[in-house]
């Protein structure tokens, strides 16, 4: 009970599944009181329910779908009704989909933007400029090892977790003097849900060194307090993401095709 954000307020976005559980768990040992959201409000209730029971700590909900662009300010005004000062905002809400662009559900495309860019933006936006005036409080933002490259057929998954990344880096740069500490996570395959919504279920099982949620959210939270920029979970997946700047970029997105490309489609 005497984590870094012990008796403090954390928010998770995505809390209902996993690396957003492993979070709010990981928070909740430390002894942190947590404001938990998604969109699936009976996994948040029983969530918030052990975790207060377990931990000794106090724990909110609130059911928003951040898809829709009011959803962050939704948020926002819950958290002051309550008079709840955020001091770590933990942007860790998304989903991907895999498949050839062109015919991919548009409206999936755009919330996927929306989710994963946009509602990071907004939120961060709402929360930070009360952190600026305490001059104290965190931010983590979910980016991932997809961010340092171009990765065809999730493009639109892909492309807004590196502007995550580089969010994440310039604006913890531009706060530090405040005391504001911001810091992107990148995970590579991860045993969770997300796999499954996205797609691409049968693809990830034949990946070797899949970690767990509970590793990566540790990893996280323990580069956060650290201070550090960004953190990528896992020694593969660090020299993985790193070894690509070696070689040049078409040469990595082509490798990277490969990998994901679909299996041809059957002849009707």
């Amino acid at each position: 009970m005497n984590g870094p954000w012990a008796g403090k307020w954390s928010l998770v976005t995505g809390a209902s599944a996993g690396i957003g559980v492993a979070l709010a768990r990981e928070l909740a040992a430390g002894g942190a009181n947590l404001v938990l959201t998604a969109r699936r409000k009976e996994r948040l209730e029983k969530l918030a329910q052990e975790l207060a029971a377990a931990h000794k700590i106090r724990a909110e909900v609130f059911a928003a779908d951040l898809a829709q662009p009011d959803a962050p300010q939704q948020i926002f005004t819950f958290t002051l009704a309550k008079q709840i000062e955020i001091e770590l905002l933990v942007n860790n809400a998304g989903f991907g989909a895999y498949g050839e662009f062109a015919i991919a559900e548009t409206q999936r495309l755009l919330d996927m933007v929306q989710v994963n860019c946009s509602a990071v933006v907004h939120l961060t936006r709402l929360y930070l400029p009360q952190m600026l005036k305490r001059r104290r409080g965190d931010v983590l933002i979910l980016a991932s090892t997809a961010s340092f490259q171009a990765v065809p057929f999730i493009s639109t998954y892909a492309a807004p977790k590196a502007f995550d990344l580089l969010f994440a880096e310039g604006l913890g740069e531009e706060v530090r003097r405040y005391g504001i500490r911001v810091c992107a996570l990148c995970p590579g395959s991860t045993d969770s849900e997300f796999h499954e919504v996205a797609g691409q279920a049968s693809l990830v099982a034949a990946m070797k060194n899949r970690e767990t949620a509970e590793k990566v959210a540790r990893v996280g939270l323990q580069a956060l307090a650290a201070g550090r920029s960004y953190v990528i979970s896992g020694i593969g997946n660090y020299l993985g993401a790193q070894s690509q700047r070696l070689v040049p970029r078409r040469f990595v997105t082509r490798i990277a095709a490969k990998m994901f490309r679909p299996p041809a489609a059957k002849p009707a």
